[in-house]
């Protein structure tokens, strides 16, 4: 290991050295082929922009990705919702809010990253081939939130500007209302924003009603920045969302990702589930010589308060990074670190925490080496240390290196090839489990590593896209956070398959299709929907989306969900039944408001009963499984000023 570790630290010192000599005046990153949006979709980094947000019209994580095969989410209210890629449960994801890293969730019943989508101004998802530079941890990809600046929000000219906006649904009576404030002006911006959710318990396609659903989200959002007349920007951001609506419980514990388990008493308590985040971010947006750097503080806690479940995770990250331009490209290097928490915070006479520290150095090279070729390649070391509840330490360093190709074949067929080997290092336990029945006894501690593959075709002519991609993603040792005693046990988790994907996009709107199929296995033998943290079957998912304008008041859209059939399931599961599920919305416009937008959404057109793909609990007889909201009507105001 020392001897690969000075290696690493040769080739990123080499690297570095090499680009301050050959240093210029920076090259837009945006333009190395590589790094187009065309380039990293057939690699399998999708980002959902701005206009698809909006066009989703999503009030939580499991709308914001419809019409999306190989990003599912997890259904019923907020604290139950969790992000899956390729089948792989976000926790094992490298997870940012504005490049700041975020702590997983507490309790396995509950989600890890709770989401407010009213303000997100993109959303990037990398399925396996996560670059140098992303952070460390990134076992199967990563998935980074962008939220919206004031300048994202203000018209050309405008130096204080607003919007508010409601929505009223018809099943369960939700009720959404949003507001923000902002402005800019002599370098001086600030965004203060504030949304509320509530509603009742919705029905199924069936009419019947699923309990602990009701929607109670509060979000309390502020962003400051200063940017010099050098191009200098400081960033402050802070949010604060919270859910603490009515959910199940059997036995003091919370499982609001289950309709319901046969043979417990089901009782209907107040679970709450907190996130907090601050970061800092300074940037210099008019880089001059070979100097554009970026600095980041973040700290952040997940806190779940469900009776017998309480749990708090919290971390403190940072890095500082520069962006080094050479001649035919970009390198960007630097150091981060992170330091995370996972507390018991109950009353249990064992209730522990648990420490983790990270520190990493990295370098991510892209480039156009030819009319033809286009790479990006990187490596980063990371050292980190573990402490048990019991004061006990492990430490571990590892490498982790990733490549990636785009190689134009001919002028409208481009092949793109990746692969990367992550290093992932420890996990904590789950934080509401540490010392809840007795007090936590360590064996010896092990480290994660994941191999992911990736190579595909893209052709381009005129307003049609067609792509294709076989992955492979794999994670060894995969760390179980329910072992809170004895040796550390770890998971063997595959995911294969492929993306394919056709688009047409016209003058006045598109349409597009997506098909993923993706097989998850677990130490070899097929994934079950109740493996917390690790994953969900998927097979075979079609995702299709599509806009028209027809003209300069209307809009009108769509998407769709059809899952496929799947018979391999682990046993004591039933096969996963096949749905289709349609959304469609209609955006106007009236003449003379241009500053008023009314929208009218149909979801669930066919009122279908269903449970989604990523669920926990779909086809295990000892559960019921959540099933989806049926057929809702929303009508929606939103009014700039």
């Amino acid at each position: 290991m020392k001897t690969t570790m000075k290696a690493a630290l040769l080739a990123s010192s080499s690297i570095l050295a090499a680009s301050i000599a050959a240093a210029q005046d920076v090259i837009d990153l945006e333009a190395i082929r590589v790094e187009s949006d065309a380039a990293q979709d057939t690699l399998g980094n999708v980002e959902i922009s701005a206009e698809e947000i909006e066009e989703r019209n999503a009030a939580s994580t499991d709308e914001l990705f419809a019409g999306q095969s190989e990003i599912l989410a997890t259904g019923g209210s907020v604290i139950a919702q969790k992000v899956l890629v390729h089948g792989l449960e976000e926790s094992n994801l490298a997870v940012t809010i504005d490049g700041a890293r975020q702590n997983k969730g507490a309790f396995h019943h509950t989600g890890n990253v709770p989401i407010d989508p009213f303000l997100l101004k993109s959303v990037k998802v990398s399925s396996g081939l996560a670059p140098a530079d992303a952070g460390p941890g990134a076992l199967a990809g990563i998935l980074a939130y962008e939220t919206k600046d004031a300048r994202d929000l203000l018209e050309p000219g405008q130096t204080i500007g607003g919007f508010t906006g409601l929505t009223f649904g018809s099943n369960g009576g939700t009720f959404r209302r949003s507001a923000a404030l902002y402005g800019a002006q002599s370098g001086f911006e600030y965004l203060l924003a504030y949304s509320r959710q509530t509603g009742d318990d919705y029905e199924n396609g069936d009419g019947d009603v699923i309990g602990g659903t009701e929607p109670d989200l509060t979000d309390y959002f502020a962003k400051v920045a200063y940017t010099t007349d050098a191009g200098k920007r400081f960033e402050f951001s802070a949010e604060q969302i919270s859910d603490q609506g009515l959910r199940p419980f059997q036995g003091g514990f919370p499982r609001p990702d289950f309709e319901d388990v046969p043979g417990r008493g089901t009782t209907y308590l107040v679970a709450v589930t907190e996130r907090t985040s601050y970061s800092f971010t300074y940037t210099d947006e008019n880089p001059q010589g070979i100097w554009a750097p970026t600095i980041q503080l973040a700290w952040n806690e997940q806190l779940v308060d469900a009776e017998s479940a309480q749990g708090r995770n919290r971390s403190l990250s940072g890095k500082a990074e520069n962006r080094f331009a050479l001649g035919s490209g970009v390198l960007t290097a630097g150091v981060d670190f992170f330091h995370e928490t996972a507390t018991n915070t109950g009353t249990a006479a064992d209730a522990g925490e648990e420490e983790l520290s990270n520190i990493g150095l990295y370098a991510q090279m892209r480039q156009d080496v030819s009319n033809r070729v286009s790479l990006s390649y990187g490596v980063r070391l990371d050292s980190q240390t573990y402490t048990g509840a019991t004061g006990e330490e492990w430490s571990s360093s590892g490498v982790s290196v990733n490549a990636a190709a785009d190689v134009l074949l001919t002028d409208r067929l481009t092949l793109n090839v990746g692969a990367a080997s992550v290093w992932g290092g420890y996990e904590l336990n789950e934080a509401a489990l540490i010392g809840l029945r007795s007090a936590p006894v360590y064996g010896d501690q092990i480290t994660s590593r994941s191999t992911n593959f990736r190579i595909g075709l893209r052709y381009e002519q005129g307003p049609w896209q067609a792509g294709f991609a076989l992955f492979h993603t794999n994670i060894k040792d995969a760390n179980d956070p329910f072992t809170t005693t004895g040796e550390a046990a770890a998971y063997d988790v595959t995911s294969q398959g492929f993306d394919a994907k056709l688009r047409y996009t016209g003058t006045q709107g598109y349409i597009e299709g997506n098909w993923t199929y993706a097989d998850v296995q677990i130490d070899e033998g097929p994934v079950s929907t109740t493996s917390y943290y690790v994953g969900r079957p998927v097979g075979h998912i079609i995702g299709l989306s599509g806009a028209w304008d027809v003209n300069e008041q209307w809009t009108l859209g769509g998407t769709a969900e059809i899952a496929l059939e799947v018979d391999e399931v682990p046993a004591g599961y039933a096969p996963l039944d096949s749905y289709e599920v349609v959304n469609l919305w209609a955006k106007w416009t009236p003449p003379s408001y241009d500053n008023l937008t009314v929208r009218f959404d149909v979801k669930n057109v066919f009122d279908t009963t269903y449970s989604g793909r990523g669920n926990d609990g779909v086809g295990f007889s000892a559960v019921e499984p959540i099933t989806e909201p049926g057929r809702t009507f929303l009508i929606s105001a939103n009014m700039k000023f």
